[in-house]
Order: structure tokens, then C-alpha cells, then sequence
């Protein structure tokens, strides 16, 4: 937990200059517009998903150590090779583990906010998910256990093989000659979240290309089709806890509709997307059959809002900064408190970024709640060390609380106006 708090501490500074820097390209050398309200609701995601991690809010049924312990038949000596061996065997789990988040129902729900920003940026790249709690997979890193790769390898190379895949998130990078082979690169990747039905679900290789061209899975970019990005059931909503669990939502209010059993069993096994018969009639949901010709997700806005919304993101990143900093200094309750709260901050403005009426009510709700720990607890007791934190958190909940309430009460006003006003 330490460790891995400590690394985010340096990468996340990192990936957020990338992000930006590729934000501002694409607005001054390409005339791309700025993306806000999408580019913060990638980086909130990311904030979660990193806390979550953080937090150790999830389980594996079977441990790699054990399975590694119990099946192991050789003993790699060499440091080196066994770095390499645990490097493609993760690559090798993941295009599995990935490969069947696309093709089950229940499995995409973990994987759906992946591919749900309608934009293919490095941004994108940040949302990952929360949504799943129990580790199914250790199964697919069989290979790494008869090698004997040891847990603590697996440990350092894991992150390593992660963060390898946050470059070919970009659509400034065209075709990479030789490396297209066998590398992943950003035209694989475009393919990949792509919604136009010649791409779709295909190229799930995280770093090595080979997987998908092995088990038939792999579709080169083409020339005269240009790939259009999101998901076929649109979010709408930059709120990134929503979007993890809409089509868990789905599932559960399908299960609980169809009236046979064998439908409410086999619902969450079949390919992802399918639903009982009737149900598109019946209990229709928005779907985008042409990609070409539709509406991508953007409530009203103005500058104000996004220089808020901007703001809002980055008192959080402080708080989340401040989290992983203590993490050492922090009791196990302290932490989940802490981390309850920046995920409560994250919900409350991404309901801002939506305008949705009621956002003020989380607004409000989060601020007394952090009025209340700041007072009772000295803010879980970092005040002691940190004094002036007692200034700055009670001026930012008190304006926050104010500058939120004159925001939402403009959205009122307007929602006559503005079909679109509370997205």
C-alpha cells in the first residue's frame, strides 16, 4: 500500500502534464478544441480507480503467491529472465482478461468506462475501473506459476506493464512501420475503442500485438474508415461512479424483469450486450446504430463552469496528493475515512460537470460532513503537523459550498432555455 502510494505520488504529476501537453497540441498546432469537461472527468476516474487500489478494496479468491506456491514446477534462476518470462506472461493474461471483459455481459461492466469517453486521448487512458471488488483472473498467469515466477516479481513488473499502456492513447500518432507487427501501438489502440462495426471488439493486446493476431482477434486501421470512439450504449454523464455500474444496473434490472429463469441465470454469461427477447421493445435502451451521425454527450456550458469544475478537480488532487503522502502516518480507519471523503468530492462536482440540479445538495452535504472531521479530528490529524491546513480546508468548504449554490441556482434559471441543461 505504501509503495504503491508513493510511486503514484510521482506519476501522477507525470501522466497530468502528458494529458495537458497533449491537450494543448492538438488545440494549437491541430485547432482541436480542449475537451474540459471530458479531459476532467477521465482524470477524476482515475482518481478512484488509483484510490481504490490504494485502499485495497478488492480480494482475489486465489492469490498469485499461493497458486505459485502450489503449481511450480520449474525454478527460473536468472533475474533477467525471469523479469521477461513475468512481463509476457502478464501481457499474455491481460489480452485474456481483456478479451472476455468485451465478450461477456457481466465481465464488461468492469471494463465499460474504459471505452465510455467519446474522445480517444491520453486522458482516456485514466479511466479505469472501479466496479470490481473480487479478483477472478489469477488463473490466466498459470504460465508464470509453472515458471515459478515469484509473487514479488509479478509486484514490480505489474505496475510496470500498466503504465507501459498509457502512451498509445492518442490519435497524433499515425502508423509506426515495423513496430506494428508486434507492438500495440496508437492505430491498434484507435481500433480498438472504436464503435464503427468493422473495429468493433478487436485488438485487445495491451503491449504486444501478437496475441490478437494468434487468436484472430486483430483488425488493422483503415485508411478510408475512421474510427469513431465511445461505447454503443452512451454514459451521459461525466460522473464517473455511474458510469461504472450503469450497465451492472442494466443486468440487474434485466435479471429481475425476465420471467424465466433461464434468462434471469444465463443474462449475466451471454455475449455482452445481450438482453431476453423483447426487452429492446419493451424496456428500451439508447443505442447508437450509426456512428457516423450522432450526438456526442455535451450539457451546456461556460467558461465559469469550467474554470470551476477545474478548480473543484484540483483541491481534490490536493486531497488525494495528501492521502498518499500520510499513508505511513495513517491508521487503517483514517485512510478509508479520507478516502471516503475525495470519493464523495468526486461525486459531488461530477454532478456539477452534469448540471444536475441536485449536485448542490452533494455539494453541501460533503462540506459539512468535512467542516465536521476538520473540527473533530484536526483532518484525521494532519492539522497537528500540517497547521495551516485548518485555514485552507475551512475558507475551500465554506466558498465552495457558496460559489456551487450560485452555479446551480444560474442552472435553474436556464433549464427552461436549455433542453440539455441537467444532462
Amino acid at each position: 500500500m505504501e509503495t504503491y502510494a508513493q510511486i503514484l505520488l510521482i506519476a501522477m504529476p507525470v501522466f497530468f502534464a502528458l494529458v495537458l501537453g497533449e491537450q494543448a497540441y492538438g488545440y494549437f498546432a491541430k485547432k482541436h478544441p480542449f475537451k474540459n469537461m471530458d479531459t476532467i472527468s477521465s482524470l477524476s476516474s482515475g482518481f478512484t480507480n488509483s484510490l481504490k487500489d490504494v485502499l485495497g478494496l478488492s480480494v482475489a479468491i486465489v492469490t498469485y503467491a499461493w497458486f505459485v506456491d502450489k503449481v511450480a514446477i520449474f525454478e527460473v534462476k536468472s533475474t533477467i529472465a525471469i523479469g521477461i518470462i513475468a512481463f509476457i506472461a502478464l501481457d499474455f493474461a491481460g489480452y485474456w482478461v481483456h478479451r472476455m471483459s468485451h465478450q461477456i455481459n457481466f465481465f464488461w461492466n468492469k471494463h465499460a468506462i474504459h471505452h465510455s469517453s467519446e474522445e480517444f486521448n491520453l486522458a482516456c487512458a485514466l479511466r479505469q475501473s472501479i466496479s470490481t471488488f473480487i479478483n477472478l483472473f489469477t488463473v490466466f498467469l498459470l504460465p508464470a506459476a509453472l515458471l515459478g515466477v515469484p509473487a514479488t516479481i509479478i509486484a514490480i513488473i505489474a505496475p510496470i506493464h500498466l503504465f507501459a499502456q498509457f502512451w498509445y492513447h492518442t490519435i497524433y500518432i499515425k502508423k509506426m512501420g515495423f513496430l506494428e507487427k508486434f507492438l500495440v501501438t496508437p492505430s491498434h489502440h484507435r481500433v480498438h475503442h472504436a464503435i464503427n462495426p468493422e473495429y468493433l471488439d478487436r485488438n485487445h493486446g495491451q503491449i504486444f500485438i501478437i496475441w490478437d493476431k494468434l487468436f484472430g482477434t486483430f483488425q488493422e486501421e483503415l485508411d478510408d474508415v475512421p474510427p469513431v470512439y465511445g461505447i454503443t450504449r452512451p454514459v451521459r454523464t461525466w460522473n464517473p461512479f455511474k458510469i461504472n455500474f450503469q450497465h451492472l444496473w442494466l443486468l440487474i434490472q434485466d435479471a429481475w424483469r425476465a420471467e424465466s429463469w433461464k434468462d434471469k441465470f444465463s443474462i449475466w454469461f451471454m455475449p455482452t450486450g445481450w438482453r431476453p427477447e423483447g426487452f429492446e421493445e419493451k424496456y428500451p435502451v439508447e443505442k447508437i446504430t450509426d456512428p457516423y451521425n450522432f450526438q456526442k454527450y455535451a450539457p451546456e456550458t461556460t467558461k465559469a463552469t469550467i474554470v470551476w469544475s477545474w478548480i473543484q478537480f484540483m483541491f481534490t488532487f490536493f486531497l488525494l496528493c495528501l492521502l498518499y503522502a500520510n499513508v505511513a502516518l495513517l491508521s487503517l480507519p483514517q485512510l478509508i475515512g479520507l478516502g471516503a471523503f475525495i470519493f464523495l468530492s468526486i461525486y459531488a462536482y461530477t454532478e456539477f460537470m452534469d448540471r444536475n440540479q441536485y449536485s448542490i445538495g452533494w455539494e453541501i452535504t460533503r462540506n459539512l460532513i468535512g467542516m465536521v472531521v476538520l473540527f473533530q479530528t484536526n483532518w484525521f490529524g494532519l492539522v497537528d503537523t500540517m497547521p495551516w491546513l485548518l485555514g485552507v480546508l475551512a475558507a475551500y468548504f465554506v466558498i465552495a459550498s457558496v460559489v456551487t449554490f450560485v452555479f446551480v441556482r444560474a442552472f435553474a434559471k436556464s433549464s427552461d432555455k436549455s433542453p440539455m441543461a441537467f444532462g
